[in-house]
């Protein structure tokens, strides 16, 4: 143990909260990620700022509410000189490292504006979100070139795997029983056991190179952050075998869905309900197909961090670690008839995390739950406290959490916040609704979610008396609820208005405009004696500051 511990930052990609054994799956055992959980803190009330990987994940790299950095959607670039988790934490003398996924865009246009060569030192940070990429894996669609920022393609090719799209036609395909390859694009083909064994596949992968990048480190000597940020259980739903059919349909939670839901008078809610991917997932032959590939995809995920974990304890990393596990969102999966993410149901905008912290100060909270109310943007100041960071309030949005692990007092928290920009959907063009009145805000209390959908009536969940979020009380007009959406509302608007682009108001800039406010500024002063009485300074001793 060192004065400086190092920070494992792992993060799943659309791993629902409640498909982990600690969190209270029936059936799905995840007995590593529960034993983090024993040797950490398990908080139960963590909100995403946004129900969508790219905003999510801008918000967890920078500390800051979507509103603040402006990256809104999936390939919306996070804007050049945006500060980021890697920019605070180099500043200390530590290193941030990415093994894995961002989806983050880089500002192209922003970089040739103001003339930054995107393959210099300043370019390439920003272009890897203010990460060290050590290996970046963003996946692929369908149609998509080969991979220019990982090194996997390149894996399978060298391990014999070898096409075009080695990550399409291996880690992410299936074959038939005459070996015809099937793509897991197509949700009829999630059953079938992934093109590549599972050493190869690339949750081995991924889990493999942050091994390789903790040795290195170890020898580098310098502290750091590895983002540890695995591209499953997202879609294609495939995994490779024997974890393909681990799982059947006895094992699938019940979908959490009402008829009043589908009902509904709300035009947005129902626009998501008649969305290609939400007609999808109603249908119980879709669920009955994917879901158990998605729980695979898990337990795949638990086995390796079990063997992450193990080869941490032998190398001695374990005692000097902060382990954070997390995900960027949920999947919806037929609950509440919708698929996918996009809405802010528990299911979708809640999500796992779990920090277990080795020093001595976090024994007393060893193996504990918190519900407290904590956001994403949180992860981003805790680590830089434990990497030696000096506060930015004027920076970071998010709040540190060590006085959680340490069992002190000092975090609180009123609301959550989370935010979707929906101008690219079906969503909207159903709606007809312009780019600036397709989003929407969430504002949670811990017991009411209220949902401003721009352009219509509000959302509201009581989930102390509705903790399934069935019944929508955003058109009703019980005294209560009127009083509850108004309070929401106000809330809403105080967030809004409050600081949050005075991100050059340091310290020694603040202190410099009071000095000049106190002793520099002369309007006002009607002659010497009331300057000097005002200042203590004799306004003939005054020597120019500079021009």
């Amino acid at each position: 143990m060192t004065d400086t511990p190092n920070v494992l930052w792992i993060m799943a990609d659309q791993l629902r909260f409640d498909y982990l054994s600690c969190y209270g799956h029936p059936h799905l055992k995840t007995p590593h990620i529960d034993a983090l959980a024993a040797r950490g803190v398990r908080f139960t009330n963590t909100y995403v700022q946004s129900p969508v990987c790219g905003p999510s994940r801008m918000s967890a790299y920078t500390g800051r509410y979507v509103r603040s950095h402006g990256s809104t959607w999936n390939g919306m670039p996070l804007r050049i000189g945006e500060p980021t988790l890697g920019d605070h934490l180099r500043e200390a003398g530590a290193r941030a490292v990415l093994v894995g996924k961002t989806h983050m865009t880089a500002d192209a246009e922003g970089m040739a504006w103001l003339g930054i060569d995107p393959t210099s030192e300043i370019g390439v940070r920003a272009s890897e979100c203010g990460f060290e990429a050590f290996d970046r894996d963003d996946g692929l669609h369908p149609d998509s070139p080969r991979q220019q920022w990982s090194a996997y393609d390149d894996y399978l090719v060298a391990h014999g795997y070898e096409s075009n799209n080695p990550w399409g036609d291996f880690a992410n395909s299936g074959l038939d029983e005459d070996g015809e390859l099937l793509s897991a694009w197509l949700l009829k083909n999630s059953r079938l056991a992934a093109n590549v064994p599972e050493e190869h596949s690339e949750t081995a992968y991924m889990t493999d190179r942050a091994m390789e990048f903790m040795e290195q480190a170890t020898a580098d000597g310098r502290p750091w952050m590895c983002h540890l940020s695995y591209i499953k259980p997202h879609w294609p739903y495939i995994v490779p075998a024997p974890y393909h059919d681990m799982y059947d349909e006895s094992h699938i939670v019940p979908p959490v869905r009402s008829e009043d839901e589908k009902d509904t008078d709300h035009p947005l809610v129902k626009a998501y309900q008649q969305a290609r991917v939400c007609q999808s997932f109603s249908r119980d032959h879709v669920r009955e197909h994917v879901i158990p590939a998605y729980m695979g995809l898990i337990k795949q995920l638990d086995d390796n961090l079990g063997r992450l974990f193990a080869w941490m304890d032998e190398k001695g990393l374990s005692e000097n670690t902060i382990i954070a596990f997390t995900s960027d969102h949920g999947d919806y999966m037929g609950d509440h008839w919708m698929g996918d993410k996009d809405f802010y149901h528990e299911i979708a905008v809640k999500v796992p995390l779990i920090i277990a912290d080795p020093r001595p100060q976090a024994d007393s909270t060893r193996g504990g739950v918190s519900d407290a109310l904590v956001e994403m943007i949180d992860l981003a100041p805790t680590f830089m406290n434990a990497l030696g960071c000096k506060p930015k309030p004027h920076v970071i949005e998010g709040r540190d959490l060590t006085p959680l692990l340490h069992g002190e007092p000092g975090f609180a928290r009123t609301y959550a916040i989370s935010e979707h920009d929906y101008h690219w959907s079906d969503m909207a063009r159903t709606l007809e609704q312009k780019q600036e009145d397709a989003h929407t805000k969430m504002i949670f209390d811990g017991r009411w979610k209220y949902i401003r959908c721009e352009g219509f009536r509000p959302v509201l969940f009581d989930l102390e008396t509705d903790p399934s979020e069935v019944h929508d009380l955003g058109a009703s007009q019980t005294p209560e609820h009127i009083a509850v959406r108004e309070r929401m509302e106000a809330a809403l608007l105080d967030w809004a208005t409050r600081h949050h682009t005075r991100i050059t108001a340091t310290p020694a800039v603040l202190e410099r405009q009071k000095k000049a406010a106190e002793t520099g500024i002369l309007i006002g002063f009607w002659d010497e004696a009331e300057y000097h009485a005002a200042t203590g300074i004799r306004f003939e001793d005054l020597e120019p500051v500079g021009r």
